[in-house]
């Protein structure tokens, strides 16, 4: 068979956690980015709003490595489904009762439920990409997540004008429960492999492995690239008097091309095509986007600044999570995805939080501060990432899937 029939069937086997991808990515942030409105029509506090905001990410940094440990023990095809169908019910419990003192706890029960089938399809991902094809695998499962950023705002928003929060809700508990089928029916099984006992001298060793910190270092850089440009690019924009529209676009100008260049650089990476420095450069040139912002602030470059931050994110996301996969032992995979994955939520709280620190100064210093964060990180990611697993988590038939 070729190389392109190959990876189209990898790709037909790993679709199904692209779906759980998709719903992770979509379902938090069509909520999320409408619950400010929410909040308004509440009269909601600054406080209640960031209650509601942070317990969601709160939930997947501190449940992600339980739940990737559990994906260890019982595998990954059973985790995904029942975090799939946990978020489904609790959007549905939403939709039904409509009532907003239960939305705290609905939007706890998503981030838990989130924390159990994100690194469950990271996981899949890995364990069915085989050894030459696990970069363009994390590229498109990168796209899909990038999709689900791209859509979810403006879907989620057109949900609420139409129906209300109980449709948004619906909508998002369908698309969870639709997902979870589609692994039940469609998912290659991914049995747990054979463990050894875990202690915590092998934790360490593992964490003080530059197999396993620099694809994080990676990981959670481009998550603070991409959440600082998505909060802060519009409000840039807004204060050059720029409406609702054209700060959208920006929006989806970041989230597309992080989106539709990720498939690309994961085939780099897999052909060895993609140069060592590759992702520390991609780091910089995202730091680029954030300086160009900051000096030159107009339309055009706002948009150029949009451009370069999501290229930027779409190099190191696929290359950080294959280069993740390839240096975990089989038996710790589910662990250290979400281990992985937990990078990823601080990086995704601490650019925002990084850039909002200096709001007394300005916002251009904000973005000054994380382009030389950035670059921080591009300089402590510098050397070679392992590429391909020394030994491959798939059967001798070749097919992908773990006996």
């Amino acid at each position: 068979m070729t190389s392109g029939g190959l990876c189209g069937a990898a790709t037909s086997r790993v679709a199904p956690a692209y779906g759980a991808g998709f719903v992770t990515a979509f379902g938090a942030h069509a909520v999320a980015a409408n619950l400010a409105v929410y909040a308004v029509r509440h009269h909601s506090s600054l406080w209640q709003l960031g209650i509601l905001l942070g317990v969601y990410d709160l939930a997947e940094v501190v449940l992600k490595p339980v739940f990737g440990s559990v994906v260890d023990r019982r595998g990954v095809n059973a985790v995904m489904v029942c975090g799939l169908v946990a978020f489904g019910l609790a959007s549905a419990a939403f939709a039904v009762a409509g009532s907003g003192q239960w939305l705290g706890a609905v939007r706890l029960a998503q981030g838990s439920a989130a924390a159990a089938f994100s690194p469950a399809a990271g996981s899949a991902v890995a364990a069915l990409g085989g050894t030459r094809r696990t970069g363009r695998l994390f590229g498109g499962y990168g796209g899909a997540k990038g999709l689900g950023y791209l859509l979810g705002p403006v879907t989620g928003g057109a949900l609420v004008e139409l129906g209300g929060y109980r449709l948004l809700f619906a909508v998002t508990g369908a698309a969870a429960l639709g997902a979870a089928a589609w692994v039940a029916l469609r998912l290659p099984g991914v049995a747990p492999a054979a463990r050894s006992r875990s202690t915590l001298a092998a934790l360490v060793a593992q964490i003080r492995d530059p197999g396993f910190w620099q694809p994080v270092v990676l990981l959670g850089a481009g998550a603070a690239a991409l959440s600082a440009g998505v909060g802060f690019l519009p409000l840039l924009g807004a204060r050059h008097h720029l409406g609702p529209a054209v700060t959208g676009g920006l929006v989806s100008l970041l989230a597309g091309a992080a989106a539709a260049i990720q498939p690309w650089a994961g085939r780099l990476h897999d052909g060895d095509r993609l140069p060592a420095d590759g992702p520390p450069a991609a780091l910089l040139v995202a730091a680029a986007g954030f300086v160009v912002a900051a000096l030159v602030p107009g339309v055009a470059t706002i948009a150029v600044a949009a451009v370069l931050v999501g290229a930027g994110v779409a190099v190191v996301t696929p290359v950080g999570f294959a280069g993740l996969a390839a240096g975990a032992p089989p038996e710790r995979l589910g662990r250290t995805m979400g281990a992985g994955e937990v990078g990823r939520e601080l990086g995704d709280a601490g650019g925002p939080a990084l850039v909002g620190a200096f709001d007394a100064v300005g916002l251009g210093a904000g973005f000054a501060a994380l382009a030389a964060a950035l670059v921080a990180c591009a300089g402590a990611s510098s050397s070679r990432l392992r590429r391909h697993p020394a030994e491959a988590p798939v059967n001798p038939a070749g097919d992908g899937v773990l006996r």
